[in-house]
């Protein structure tokens, strides 16, 4: 079996790995609090947050506080499961010996 069969396409990209990163950890987050975090632009968060929702490994919840909108994603059971999958792929890769 290769080392990198369990390495994931979608978590390629950095931001998506940190968008994952932050929600493995926190039950959600807005989608300030992610912009702020990985220091990316409104578009580029959007479109990796889109990919990310394409694959079902994060929720999207919509709602207002007050008069704003907000937006917080969460992830899914399935998500969970890739990330923990690609984490372990690459430890394995870096243990190699």
């Amino acid at each position: 079996m290769s080392l990198i069969n369990n390495i994931n396409k979608v978590f390629d990209h950095r931001i998506r790995l940190g968008i994952m990163s932050i929600l493995m950890v926190n039950e959600y987050a807005d989608f300030n609090m992610l912009k702020e975090l990985l220091d990316v632009t409104d578009g580029n968060l959007a479109s990796h947050v889109k990919a990310l929702e394409t694959a079902e490994y994060i929720e999207v919840e919509k709602q207002f506080i007050g008069r704003k909108p907000n937006t917080r994603y969460s992830t899914t059971k399935l998500g969970r499961a890739e990330f923990n999958k690609h984490i372990e792929a690459l430890e394995k890769l870096i243990n190699n010996k």
